[in-house]
């Protein structure tokens, strides 16, 4: 082959690419392209899956089941982080540079989502974190970038504190030994003002047995005056609630905990009359959109929404707002401005991104545990919706 006939090939070839390349940029200008990194394997799992299913049902439903906003088609591009912040920030990193994500949704772990933040800053682009917990992501580590729809560990703490946060109770935390455990207890510890934390156990985030960590918390705590309780928080794969079956009642010991998953709720059915507060619950909230998660949901999946179905679809309902009141324009900086300070509504009722940390404010519910023979979880009955007025959530980040 001539060098000439070589150079005209080679430029043929080029034309092509080119002209490929520019088509398929034509067809992605009529798509919204949504990138979703969450546990679709992994110790958090099943959590991300609820996360995945709610995002779906929160984008159908806040777009009245076209999957169009502003003539633009939404995608949603699967990004499987494994529950590893290594692997998070790998495929968050691929979808905003390969896959021409114009937003992300995610993740699911505290830890992984403390590994996207900086992705997210680097590319320039909105991360709209949904479900991971830890204040850190939205307080030190914060960049402008982020925006959350999940509660944080200051709101989990702040709610759960209204249930035990009375004159002559001692606490005994358990918690795993990652951000989400540790923000946790560190958010708890602050928000209370009566009771107090006498020790905290911290332990791996796959432990099974729980005897040794039990034991440490007995002795802390059986020798204490007043109402004496175990706070327990905990996410994943492991039954911390096993500790029960080493008889803390022997001391006066109580259990308490916060909202979770329904599978995980099963172990709550023996504990009647357990206090703390949850984020959701499919049978508390009373507004359009959770009704029709509820209805919806068991007529596609024969079962009730779950605790994480409900923030997926908050995230999906804020982008649907978002990408209306900028009519489909999703550049960074237009969307950080139509967000910054932004209503909309979930299966949670109204929440709005506070200016100051994007941190969604909203609701959050104190409850007491009723054994019901028609549930296979022990049922949170709603003590009092504790409104985003009610809680002093702090500003954490330093920017």
């Amino acid at each position: 082959m001539t060098r000439s006939i070589w150079k005209r090939l080679l430029s043929a070839a080029l034309t092509v690419a080119i002209a490929c390349a520019s088509a398929s940029v034509a067809a992605q200008s009529g798509e919204i392209r949504i990138a979703h990194v969450y546990s679709k394997t992994g110790p958090l799992e099943a959590y991300g899956k609820q996360t995945q299913t709610g995002l779906l049902m929160g984008l159908d439903y806040a777009t009245g089941g076209t999957m169009m906003v502003a003539g633009k088609k939404l995608v949603v591009i699967e990004k499987d982080d494994q529950g590893k912040p290594d692997v998070g920030k790998t495929q968050l990193a691929s979808a905003f540079a390969d896959d021409k994500a114009d937003i992300a949704v995610g993740p699911t772990s505290s830890g992984v989502g403390l590994a996207l933040l900086p992705v997210a800053e680097e590319y320039k682009k909105i991360l709209l974190v949904e479900p991971a917990v830890a204040d850190s992501i939205t307080g030190e580590k914060w960049n402008r970038y982020i925006f959350r729809t999940g509660r944080n560990s200051s709101q989990d703490a702040i709610s759960n504190a209204v249930a035990l946060d009375k004159p002559g109770t001692v606490i005994a935390t358990l918690a795993q030994d990652y951000a989400f455990g540790r923000d946790g207890v560190k958010a708890f510890k602050a928000a209370l003002k009566n009771a107090k934390v006498v020790h905290e156990e911290y332990l791996p985030t796959n432990t099974t047995d729980f005897t040794a960590g039990a034991q440490h918390l007995f002795d802390a705590l059986k020798d204490q005056p007043g109402r004496k309780v175990i706070f327990i928080i905990w996410a994943g794969a492991g039954n911390p609630f096993k500790i029960a079956d080493l008889d803390p009642k022997r001391y006066g010991i109580e259990i308490a905990t916060g909202g979770n998953i329904l599978e995980a709720m099963k172990a709550y059915k023996a504990f009647p009359g357990m206090e703390g507060a949850t984020y959701y619950y499919f049978g508390i909230p009373k507004n359009d959109a959770n009704t029709w998660l509820v209805s919806e949901h068991y007529k596609r999946f024969h079962a009730p929404p779950d605790f994480f179905t409900a923030g997926g679809m908050a995230a999906g309902m804020a982008l649907v707002e978002a990408l209306k009141k900028t009519n489909g324009d999703t550049s960074t900086e237009k969307l950080i401005s139509t967000m910054e300070g932004m209503s909309f509504e979930t299966p949670k009722g109204k929440m709005t991104f506070r200016k100051e940390d994007h941190q969604a404010m909203q609701s959050m519910y104190a409850f007491k545990i009723k054994v019901d023979p028609a549930f296979d979880w022990g049922v949170p009955v709603l003590t009092h919706e504790i409104t985003a007025s009610e809680m002093n959530v702090p500003i954490l980040n330093k920017r």
